[in-house]
């Protein structure tokens, strides 16, 4: 039973799920913040709405409002996606991978490169093939 466990453990499954799951998370901090900095003003620029942001570009409507593309909440996004996706990777996957590399070692199972397989004959080299065999038929 526990060898069970440890088998789902170190297939990756747990941790790949963990790393998807603060990923989009952080993800969503950045659609959040495009959809805020970029279409909630442009939608401003031709509807009555209330934008606001402390940093960013402001333009006059069609109603004689100033519009404000709060570019600084998504520069602050991406910004935060990116400090997040780091630490994922170095925390968690990266040490993961260099483990599960480590047991496949141990176990002498290395991960080995497929062989090759030989490219496919052209339609060309087949005919050509065709050909000779049916003049070696036509021979014997």
């Amino acid at each position: 039973m526990l060898k069970g466990f440890k088998d789902f453990i170190l297939r990756g499954n747990i941790i790949d799920l963990a790393v998807a799951v603060v990923i989009g998370t952080a993800f969503t901090a950045i659609v959040t913040a495009v959809v805020n900095s970029i279409i909630t003003p442009l939608v401003a620029l031709f509807f009555q709405a209330d934008a606001t942001g402390a940093f960013g570009w402001t333009v006059t409507n069609i109603y004689g409002d100033d519009v404000t593309f709060p570019i600084g909440d998504l520069i602050s996004a991406i910004i935060s996606f990116l400090a997040v996706a780091a630490v994922v990777y170095f925390v968690f996957v990266l040490p993961m991978n260099t483990f599960k590399a480590r047991v496949e070692a141990r176990k002498g199972t290395a991960a080995e490169e497929p062989a090759e397989e030989p490219a496919a004959a052209t339609e060309a080299e087949l005919l050509v093939e065709i050909r000779d065999l049916l003049a070696q038929n036509a021979r014997s």
